[in-house]
């Protein structure tokens, strides 16, 4: 199968991305990380296991966007317009409703806030902190 930048993805591909994506280490690893080639390029090759040729870039390209999606239509969706609608919207449902929620409580030495995890330890220790 031809895989060029402009190639759209199709229902199975998409699927197949979901159920890496959805395995419990991805999901920590992606949470976890900003710096995350590493991990896009894992899920490039268990895609390819799966007979889908996408690169680490595709992949990541494809992540994003399904994320910021069904982060449209859940902030849609909780603000009562049910209308908005997206495919795959009950298998991201799944896979993101894990996330922890993230707030923003401490700074650091140049007044910059830091994310910190709800469940994170206490405050001045680097656990639970998102990298910048």
């Amino acid at each position: 199968m031809e895989s060029g930048a402009g190639k759209h993805w199709t229902e199975e591909e998409v699927k197949a991305l979901l159920s890496v994506w959805a395995e419990k280490n991805i999901r920590k690893q992606l949470y976890g990380t900003l710096r995350n080639k590493g991990i896009f390029i894992y899920i490039a090759k268990r895609l390819q296991a799966l007979g889908v040729y996408r690169d680490w870039k595709q992949c990541r390209a494809k992540y994003k966007n399904l994320k910021y999606e069904y982060r449209t239509v859940k902030y849609a969706h909780n603000s009562g317009d049910s209308s908005k609608t997206m495919k795959f919207f009950h298998d991201l449902d799944a896979i993101l409703q894990y996330e922890p929620a993230t707030q923003l409580t401490e700074e650091d030495a140049n007044g910059r806030c830091l994310a910190t995890l709800s469940q994170s330890a206490a405050p001045g220790t680097t656990e639970g902190k998102k990298k910048k």
